[in-house]
């Protein structure tokens, strides 16, 4: 998500400066590559470059490709071979293995569902959603671009040839993954899963909070820090959070918005604080409850909580992740901030946190949706 609120922004201050911009996007990998579907760059008439398509070694040419769609004012598809080890142009030194198509798509900035506008759509609302892309492998055909949006209250298509396509849409979103899918020998639709920014509530302002705020606004994440201490939760301490809150533990639910998305670490050090907000969150909808301090504490507290009469179940039970972060020996503030950001981020994305040598199966998912001949 992170991506395409920055591609969002540099489109909108290229058209406050009258700059005309395309959008590039991988749309289909064989083999290995640096990025995945779903990747997307925009780039300026005068080369301004925002995101990536892959780890360096086809920006160049990209760009080129970028500004001459631009000037044509058509879309285009450009295929990409970094296996062939003759090509040094492309993928050797950065060690790319794989075919990359990348569509290019200038931005008509009159068009209201130009794909800027799809983007904008689905960055605004914290909603699981499908962009999807039609594209042709014969890159002298007529290529239809970004096209469409699909989430579980509204589906939005540039033309009503696409709405066809609802079913395959809400199969990904049920699967929460980006899927192809051919038609025929050489049309596709790239089904692009989106799901909103993880929103990170911080309970405790101290300065082991700075760094975890930190990292977690480089990946683009809502922040919000919550305390009931005035003189530590000031946005002057933490400039990079969205939003700062002097707050009762009892109140710390009143105004949020908490949703799947919803990840909450309670390290106020106040035991009395975090376990009246541990209290406010077990029925909640949020998906991971961090709880900084030594397991014997979160025993204390779920013993407490028994003599309330409240019992958690199973589900509350796996939510709640104490102590917080993945063993990585973590000692600093700093530290700790990196094991408590990755244990989030492998949470909401199902996986296991260990190291990528263990893994028997591709990194990426590769989904791929049956064929209709």
């Amino acid at each position: 998500m992170k991506e395409l609120n920055d591609i969002i922004l540099a489109y909108n201050k290229a058209l406050l400066q009258n700059k005309k911009a395309a959008l590039a996007t991988v749309v289909r990998v064989e083999g290995s590559s640096y990025r995945r579907p779903g990747a997307r760059m925009l780039v300026t008439e005068d080369g301004e470059i925002t995101g990536a398509i892959s780890g360096g070694c086809l920006e160049g040419d990209a760009l080129r490709k970028a500004q001459f769609a631009i000037f044509q004012q058509k879309n285009k598809l450009e295929i990409y071979d970094t296996t062939d080890e003759d090509d040094l142009k492309f993928g050797m030194q950065l060690g790319c293995n794989g075919i990359v198509y990348i569509l290019f798509e200038p931005i008509q900035n009159d068009d209201v569902n130009n794909p800027i506008n799809l983007l904008k759509l689905v960055a605004k609302q914290r909603k699981d959603a499908v962009l999807l892309t039609l594209f042709n492998s014969d890159k002298n055909a007529v290529q239809k671009g970004t096209c469409g949006v699909v989430n579980e209250d509204e589906s939005i298509f540039m033309n009503d040839e696409i709405k066809s396509l609802i079913p395959e849409s809400n199969y990904v979103l049920a699967q929460k993954s980006s899927a192809i899918k051919h038609y025929g020998e050489h049309s596709s639709v790239l089904f692009q899963f989106v799901s909103p920014a993880i929103q990170l509530v911080i309970a405790g302002a101290g300065n082991d909070a700075q760094p975890l705020v930190e990292m977690a606004s480089l990946l683009g994440w809502n922040i919000i820090v919550a305390d009931g201490r005035p003189t530590y939760a000031t946005q002057q301490r933490f400039p990079k959070a969205n939003k700062v809150l002097v707050t009762k533990p009892k109140e710390i639910l009143s105004g949020l918005s908490v949703d799947a998305q919803t990840a909450f670490i309670l390290m106020t050090h106040n035991y009395n604080y975090d376990i009246v907000v541990l209290e406010q969150l077990l029925n909640s909808n949020c998906a991971y409850i961090g709880l900084l301090g030594p397991k014997k504490k979160l025993h204390r507290m779920f013993d407490e909580l028994n003599e309330k009469n409240i019992v958690l179940n199973e589900e509350q039970h796996h939510k709640i992740y104490g102590p917080v972060g993945l063993d990585i020996g973590a000692e600093t503030a700093e530290e700790i901030a990196v094991s408590v950001i990755a244990e989030i981020k492998a949470v909401f994305l199902n996986r296991q946190g260990k190291s990528l040598r263990e893994r028997e199966v591709a990194i990426h998912n590769r989904q791929l949706i049956s064929q209709n001949e």
